[in-house]
């Protein structure tokens, strides 16, 4: 017996591009103005806010990161309980 699998549709080349954007350009982005501002500032209110924004940058990519990974196991559920209904159907494992 093969296996299913679930095809995603691909996104447009406008999407990804945006997408890789907001992952990984914009939180460097933001990263790259907390140490620059910090290092032409010179001053301890400088430091302070190029602290933050470098704060700021790293929340945005973890927020990237978190929001993939529960993407991925809300995958990992649908595939998995695709697989029950086959078993309940069929007897067998899917794969097996």
């Amino acid at each position: 017996m093969t296996e299913t699998t679930e095809t995603r549709p691909q996104p447009r080349a406008g999407t990804r591009a945006l997408l890789t954007f907001v992952r990984f350009v914009m939180p460097a982005l933001i990263v790259l103005s907390g140490i620059l501002l910090a290092a032409i500032g010179q001053r301890e209110s400088a430091y302070q806010s190029g602290a933050l924004l470098i704060s700021a940058g790293i929340s945005v990519a973890l927020l990237s990161v978190f929001y993939r990974v529960g993407i991925r196991g809300d995958n990992d559920r649908t595939t998995e309980e695709r697989a029950r209904e086959h078993f309940d159907a069929t007897g067998e494992w899917p794969g097996e």
